[in-house]
């Protein structure tokens, strides 16, 4: 009986590691995209830069704040 709880144990450690690193590679990725689209955007339109940088500011933190919540999910399924 005491194997099986340390053996679920382990596994939702890995599965909390799992779920971290799935979460910051997803936010690695959408900052990519982000700071790439940007960069073309104003590279088309260097009059649109200034709104242009403060959208992309918002929508780097919105997807940070995911990446930072899925995190936390994954610390409280760890220790709970």
């Amino acid at each position: 009986m005491l194997s099986m709880i340390l053996a679920a144990e382990a596994l939702a450690a890995v599965g909390a590691a799992l779920g971290a690193g799935v979460a910051a590679i997803g936010a690695g990725l959408g900052i990519g995209k982000i700071g790439s689209s940007a960069m073309e955007a104003i590279a088309r339109q260097p009059e649109a830069a200034g709104d242009i940088r403060s959208s992309m500011i918002v929508i780097g933190a919105l997807v940070e704040g995911v990446a930072l919540f899925a995190v936390i999910v994954s610390a409280l399924a760890l220790f709970l």
